[in-house]
């Protein structure tokens, strides 16, 4: 009997209630059985992230990255994760509701995967991030995959 490993697990830096709502929904309806771990800001997504090292556990599938958040924003948590040796080839695709060229520019040449605008409407919104999960989770393999 071959039995496939359980998912690994996603971090949702994400500081609106209604946009992680959003996320839950666009995971649930793409069927995906991934834990999903959220961090309101970079501050809290590092410490999560250093939290495994500590502890050893498995690093996350996929980090989820708004840019605009409280404290330490999401700027500050790319650069670090990305000046971290374990932690530079973790998938980190960025969703924000800037679209502004210099974040975007910012974001790749600090080393994220993707860089998506969140749209405004709840449908969009949703099967942005439906394809996002699609992606990393399905049709990609990934260096971090339990």
């Amino acid at each position: 009997m071959n039995i496939a490993p359980p998912p690994g697990y996603l971090i949702v830096v994400e500081d609106s209630d209604e946009d992680f709502a959003t996320v839950l929904d666009a995971a649930h309806a793409a069927g995906l059985r991934h834990e999903i771990r959220r961090a309101t800001s970079g501050e809290e997504c590092l410490w999560l992230l250093g939290e495994n090292e500590r502890e050893r556990r498995a690093n996350p599938s996929l980090v989820l990255l708004d840019l605009n958040t409280p404290l330490s924003d999401g700027r500050d948590a790319l650069r670090s994760i990305r000046q971290n040796e374990r932690l530079r080839a973790l998938p980190l695709v960025v969703l924000s509701t800037s679209s502004n060229p210099r974040d975007v520019e910012f974001c790749y040449a600090a080393g994220a995967n993707a860089y998506h605008t969140k749209p405004v409407s709840y449908p969009a919104h949703l099967q942005t991030l439906r394809d996002i999960f699609d992606y990393w989770l399905t049709r990609t393999v990934l260096p971090f995959s339990p």
